[in-house]
């Protein structure tokens, strides 16, 4: 999944948080380090907070992280790009000269919850596999169809190491430390934290909240979720489950309270909502990422779950962000 004398190497580490970034997740990683340190050798890893500019960046919760650094100060082994909320408009080209100068000097990349997509824009994800949140999972792989993206909690590719958000930064860094230290301290940071078991890259992320749900039930949703850019009947789904069409529909209804073609249908609308806020594709283009069979089927449905059209949700996200 990497190589390890690569992440052994791992030592200066900067953080470089955008507006609106996941404090969780940088927090995840930057205490996964600390313990590290507490546990073992006092000074094996060292961190800064970092943006361009050298001022705090607000994260999504409120709140800012000091002291923060210019991050073209001093050099550092790796550096992660922390994402969070709307971090297309986080994004410039002062961003993407930086990271792409960091590149040409050989400094690793990496990526924290929608940081991702900072690297993706930037030109530096091309022939790297890489993960991002869920959330973001669509719109990245519709914009940079270049990219291999992957469902998985992070990546580890090369000189490239993304994740997804949450607490999964502290996986991450259990692998980065299990490199360098070994299992033994890896799997003492984990018990200060009261982990159960370290999470590997490979494991996938959930798109929806499947836990509880039947084994059946979540391999329906997953069919539907990797499938929903082409006609999918539900006699279908549920043939390739093993199942009658009766079947399945009375798990659905029992679990989610809805029959398998309305769940199909709302995840649909759900994934076209998040294309339309997260990527500047075509209205036309989302319809069809979604697996509408027409522009008119498509707002007509819209309009019916969120109240508006298509078209307008970008003015809705404009207008909100005006007013916050």
């Amino acid at each position: 999944m990497g190589r390890d004398l690569h992440l052994a190497s791992l030592k200066r580490f900067g953080f470089l948080t955008l507006e609106n970034y996941s404090m969780i997740a940088v927090s995840n990683a930057v205490e996964g380090l600390r313990m590290a340190n507490q546990l073992g050798q006092a000074h094996a890893y060292t961190w800064d907070i970092l943006t361009l500019d050298g001022e705090p960046a607000r994260a999504s919760n409120g709140l800012c992280l000091h002291p923060t650094h210019m991050a073209a100060a001093q050099r550092y082994d790796i550096i992660f790009v922390c994402g969070g909320l709307n971090v297309r408009a986080s994004t410039s080209e002062a961003l993407r000269s930086f990271l792409r100068a960091q590149a040409r000097d050989n400094v690793s990349l990496g990526a924290l919850c929608t940081g991702t997509f900072a690297l993706a824009d930037a030109g530096l994800l091309r022939g790297y596999r890489c993960a991002i949140h869920w959330e973001n999972l669509s719109s990245i792989q519709e914009e940079f169809p270049e990219i291999d993206v992957s469902g998985d909690m992070f990546v580890i590719d090369r000189n490239r190491l993304t994740c997804t958000g949450g607490s999964v930064p502290l996986d991450l860094v259990l692998k980065i430390v299990e490199a360098r230290f070994g299992m033994a301290l890896a799997r003492a940071v984990a018990a200060q934290f009261i982990l159960e078991r370290n999470r590997t890259g490979e494991e996938s992320q959930p798109a929806t909240n499947l836990a509880g749900m039947p084994l059946a039930l979540r391999k329906a949703v997953r069919m539907i979720e990797t499938q929903m850019d082409r006609p999918l009947k539900v006699s279908t789904l549920a043939r390739e489950l093993g199942f009658s069409t009766r079947h399945l529909e009375r798990i659905f209804r029992s679990h989610t309270n809805t029959t398998p073609a309305g769940y199909l249908a709302a995840a649909r609308l759900e994934k076209a909502r998040r294309l339309l806020q997260q990527t500047c594709l075509p209205v036309t283009d989302v319809a069809m990422a979604c697996g509408f069979t027409s522009s008119a089927h498509f707002s007509t449905a819209y309009r019916g779950r969120y109240g508006y059209p298509p078209r307008d949700e970008r003015r809705q996200m404009s207008q909100a962000a005006a007013q916050s």
